[in-house]
């Protein structure tokens, strides 16, 4: 459960650009552990077992919320070099 956690946090964040403030993080923590509820619920509803349809309802609304406060479009990390950065490099070739 724990490395599924970090797979889920890990995949927002890239999809986020990386570099979050804290509150994001804090965002992100919780829509990933919604995820993982989510997810063992649904693992239950394969194997046959009882199914509590309002409260994954109510679950899956509270984690789009999150991810919707978040951000649902993938944001392009900038990879641009700073200028003394990009000139210290050609200095070095």
């Amino acid at each position: 459960m724990a490395r599924r956690f970090r797979e889920i946090v890990a995949g927002i964040e890239s999809d986020l650009g990386g570099d979050l403030s804290e509150a994001q993080q804090h965002l992100v923590a919780r829509a990933a552990t919604l995820a993982i509820w989510a997810e063992a619920r649904e693992v239950e509803l394969a194997e046959g077992k009882d199914f509590d349809a309002s409260q994954y309802a109510t679950i899956a609304n509270a984690q789009r919320r999150l991810l919707a406060d978040l951000g649902l479009e993938r944001r392009m990390r900038d990879v641009t070099p700073r200028l003394d950065e990009y000139l210290a490099g050609k200095a070095a070739q």
